[in-house]
Order: structure tokens, then C-alpha cells, then sequence
């Protein structure tokens, strides 16, 4: 207890310290807009945080072997990387709310799905339909922002954002093992209901349509091709490491919930626990590494982060107790929370380049679903075939590529900030 009150007060001091700053990095006729993002991207992804860690766990009850559970998170993947470029592009070119606004309803609906849902057949279904809300929500909600952030504080502005994230993905997990416990998946599902027709509701009353008027007052707008995305070499690394990341959380998501179950015995807390400790600790290095992206160089960052969250995926591989698991995925939550922040803050950089926000934006969060769909595709073959515990060595090694293939084609400009 004297350990955490020594460290306590000089982290609120931090905190308080960041929140000041941060004052600066949004104009002051934006920060409401802000504020409503930031509060739908946090009720809506704790209502999926409360289900997807579970969704394993009642498949395997179901009789899914890895493959199929591996395509019950697979089919969210698959949807989204064909609409992400199309809504992505659509949102450059009518304006921001609309498909926030849709993609919010249609999680809502999903909610009922999953209750009346009792099949492995089904899940995949209705993981496919949810991947195509998700495509109208992430990418450009995360373009809204990138478009009232200030240039020279992009690194803050995202970290702050991604705290939304990360914060709602390690409280949903946590809550969705509790509310399992508790009483049942059904009453798990109906929270992620609510919870996602309370971002509804936000968007309906608060979000206003912004991006529709820089668009009428001259903001151009590109369609991003895949054939540049090759040619643009940085956008290119920025895609190699989101993909290579993302394929690490793919495994974790989809079998490490098995591996705590099944090798140490974990109940539905632990399990929810498990999961949500490398989030949160993500979440709480947001501020200050988003902080420290406009200062030093963001390349190094992504490097050094990439660098950590292989070695935590080495680290699963070799867990010999329910301690070392916790261990690993802290490992992997201080590698993301270094990293993220400074590959977004690149993000939105290119967009502003190329007038095209929403479309780069889009191609990442593509990175993003391709790397869920082969990352825990990967793991279950390797779970099939092979082991359980194999399946997270497989998800490093594709994670120490991507941090490869960042640094060869970024560390060349690593003395001149984006």
C-alpha cells in the first residue's frame, strides 16, 4: 500500500499536468465536438468490450473447434476490410455523421441478434453484419478528429482519443466477465445493447455535422487507391505495423481467454481480467506518449513499441502461471500504449497531405481488420494443428516483421518530424 501512495500522487500530478496541456491542443470551438466523440467511441466500444471477450467461451460451448471460433471474429474482419475504403471514401465526400449515426443503430439492433442466437453458424453471421456498422463508425470518427486537430499537436489529440478506446476495452472486458458471473451472456449482450443506444442517442443530440461544411468550403478530397498505398512508403509502414499489431490482439482476444480458461482455470472474472489489463494499460500511456510524440521522434516510438509487444507475445508462449499471463499482457499494453499514439498522430499527418483524411484513415483501419482475421485465423490453425499455447509465438513473429517492415521503410526519415 505505501508502494502505490508513493507513486500515486505524482501520477495525478502528471495526470492534471497533461489535461493542461492538452487544453491547447483543441480549439476551443471544437472541444465540444471532441468531447461527443469521445464519449460515443467510449459508451459503444464498452458494450462490445463486454461481449467479444466471451464470445469464445460460448462458442466453444457451442461445439466450435479453433477455425470456426478463429471465423467468429474472422467475419467481422472480412466486412469491414471490403466497406472500410468505400465508407472511408463516402465520408470524404458527404460529410462525417450519417454513417457515425448508422453504424451506431445498427450495433444496437446486432445486440438483439446475439440473444436470439444459438448457433456458430449465426455468430459468424451476425460478427459479419456487425463488421460493417463498425466500418461506418471507427475510420471516420477517427477522421473527424484528425480533421479539427491542429497541426503540431497531433500526437496528444490522438492519444487523447485513443484513450476512449482503450479505457472502454479494458472496462468491458472486466464487466463482461462480472455481468456473466453474475447472471448470464444473454444479460451480457443486452448491455452491449444499451450501451450502444446511449452512442446514438449522443450522436443524434450533440455531434454536429462539421465536416459537411469544411467539405461545401472547398476541402478536397481523394480516393486512395490501393496501388498508392504500395507506393507511398509511408503509408505503407504505417500499414505493415497496424496490420502486425493488430494480428497480435486477434490472438489474444480470440484464444487467450481459452488458454486462461483451459491451462489455468480461470472463471469468467479472470478471464475478463486477463483481457482487460494490457487495455488499460494502453489506455493510461495514451496521454503521456501522445504527449511525447510532438516532441521526440514518432518513428522511434513505433519501433521501441513494436519492439516490447513481440517480446510479450514470447513471454505467452513460456507462461507457467495465471501470473505470468498477467504479466505478458501488461508487457503488451506498455508496447501498444507507446506506439499508438505516434502511429496516429502519422495518420492523420498523411491524411491532412493528401486532402484525403477519411481514406487514410479507412486503409489503416483495413490494416486493423486484416491483422484480426489473420491473427486469429493463424492462431487457430496453429491451435488445430499443433497447440494452444503455439498460437501466440506465431502472432510475435508476424508482430516483429511488421516493426521490420516499419522501421526499413520509415527510419530513413526519422530525423525530420511528420
Amino acid at each position: 500500500m505505501d508502494f502505490f501512495e508513493t507513486i500515486r500522487a505524482p501520477m495525478v500530478r502528471l495526470s492534471l499536468t497533461l489535461f493542461r496541456k492538452g487544453s491547447q491542443a483543441i480549439p476551443s470551438d471544437h472541444k465540444g465536438i471532441f468531447a461527443t466523440l469521445f464519449f460515443i467511441i467510449f459508451s459503444t466500444v464498452t458494450g462490445v468490450g463486454i461481449v467479444v471477450p466471451l464470445l469464445p467461451i460460448y462458442a466453444n460451448d457451442l461445439g466450435a473447434t479453433g477455425f470456426y471460433v478463429a471465423m467468429i471474429f474472422g467475419s467481422f474482419s472480412i466486412s469491414r476490410v471490403f466497406l472500410l475504403p468505400y465508407f472511408g471514401r463516402m465520408s470524404d465526400q458527404k460529410g462525417r455523421k450519417p454513417f457515425i449515426l448508422f453504424g451506431l443503430i445498427s450495433y444496437t439492433l446486432i445486440s438483439i441478434a446475439f440473444i436470439f442466437s444459438d448457433t456458430v453458424e449465426g455468430l459468424i453471421f451476425i460478427r459479419f453484419i456487425q463488421g460493417a456498422g463498425s466500418a461506418m463508425i471507427m475510420p471516420v470518427v477517427q477522421a473527424y478528429v484528425g480533421e479539427i486537430t491542429p497541426k503540431g499537436s497531433e500526437g496528444y489529440a490522438m492519444g487523447l482519443f485513443n484513450l476512449s478506446m482503450f479505457l472502454s476495452m479494458s472496462l468491458g472486458p472486466l464487466m463482461g466477465g462480472v455481468i456473466q458471473d453474475l447472471w448470464s451472456m444473454d444479460a451480457a449482450f443486452v448491455s452491449m445493447g444499451v450501451l450502444s443506444f446511449v452512442g446514438v442517442m449522443l450522436c443524434v443530440w450533440l455531434l454536429p455535422p462539421l465536416s459537411e461544411e469544411r467539405l461545401r468550403s472547398g476541402h478536397q478530397t481523394l480516393q486512395i487507391p490501393w496501388a498508392l498505398v504500395v507506393r507511398d512508403k509511408e503509408l505503407l509502414g504505417l500499414f505493415c505495423f497496424r496490420y502486425a499489431y493488430t494480428a497480435c490482439i486477434g490472438a489474444i482476444w480470440s484464444f487467450l481467454p481459452l488458454f486462461g480458461a483451459q491451462m489455468f482455470g480461470q472463471s469468467g472474472a479472470g478471464i475478463g481480467l486477463l483481457v482487460t489489463l494490457g487495455v488499460f494499460i494502453s489506455g493510461i500511456l495514451q496521454l503521456p506518449m501522445g504527449y511525447l510524440a510532438d516532441r521526440i521522434s514518432r518513428q522511434a516510438m513505433v519501433v521501441f513499441g513494436g519492439v516490447i509487444a513481440t517480446a510479450s507475445m514470447i513471454w505467452i508462449y513460456f507462461a507457467a502461471s495465471f501470473f505470468d499471463l498477467l504479466a505478458a499482457v501488461s508487457l503488451f499494453g506498455v508496447g501498444g500504449g507507446i506506439a499508438m499514439p505516434a502511429i496516429t498522430a502519422l495518420a492523420v499527418v498523411n491524411g491532412e497531405q493528401k486532402k484525403a483524411m477519411g481514406s487514410v484513415m479507412a486503409i489503416l483501419t483495413v490494416a486493423h481488420s486484416l491483422g484480426m482475421l489473420t491473427g486469429a485465423v493463424a492462431a487457430g490453425l496453429a491451435m488445430d494443428f499443433f497447440s494452444l499455447r503455439l498460437a501466440f509465438p506465431v502472432s510475435g513473429l508476424a508482430m516483429a516483421l511488421g516493426t521490420g517492415m516499419f522501421a526499413f521503410l520509415h527510419l530513413s526519415r526519422c530525423g525530420h518530424r511528420s
